[in-house]
């Protein structure tokens, strides 16, 4: 599933891609109303350095709550918008969002599947690259877990994993910035 923000040129460039839950907000487990949108510290910041560099800033995010009947996939709309909103209010900007609301052990029977889409497998990321002009050389992934390095793995680019307890988001955008690194 795909939500974009902007109409982009067709010039290729790198992207950033970033995991959601745990790498902008807090994740406090299916987050999905607006009002329990708290953004990881730094991340507003983080995202202007990627704008500022020239990256697409993509988010791609699993969001099993989808199958299991939790939210739907308007509430993810919904959230990710507000995220938009939040973020657009410090100067930062999200391209777009792509999320995977399967999970095979879903109840919402439609949904209740093995697929693509779903980190570990690198589907979002083969989606984004068919919607954007994707410089694949220069970009990498941000993620807190390991099936999220997994799918950056899958698709051929750089993976990195974000601990907020080790540091703050900006520090290690800054450090995937840093010439000479990937």
């Amino acid at each position: 599933m795909t939500e974009t923000t902007d109409k982009h040129p067709r010039r290729p460039r790198p992207a950033a891609f970033l995991d959601r839950d745990g790498v902008l907000n807090v994740d406090h487990g299916y987050t999905f109303k607006p009002g329990d949108l708290e953004l990881i510290p730094t991340a507003a910041a983080a995202v202007r350095l990627l704008n500022e560099a020239g990256y697409f800033v993509i988010v791609v995010t699993n969001q099993s709550g989808v199958a299991r009947g939790y939210y739907t996939e308007a509430d993810v709309n919904t959230f990710n918008a507000h995220i938009c909103e939040v973020l657009q209010a410090q100067g930062a900007r999200i391209d777009a969002f792509y999320y995977c609301p399967h999970h095979p052990e879903g109840t919402v029977k439609a949904l209740a599947i093995r697929c693509e889409c779903r980190k570990p497998a690198p589907g979002m990321l083969e989606q984004a690259a068919r919607d954007w002009p994707i410089d694949r050389g220069r970009s990498f992934l941000i993620g807190d877990k390991d099936h999220d390095l997994a799918a950056a793995k899958a698709f051929g680019i750089r993976g990195v994993k974000f601990d907020a307890a080790a540091g703050t988001l900006e520090d290690l955008v800054r450090k995937q910035l840093a010439p000479g690194v990937g």
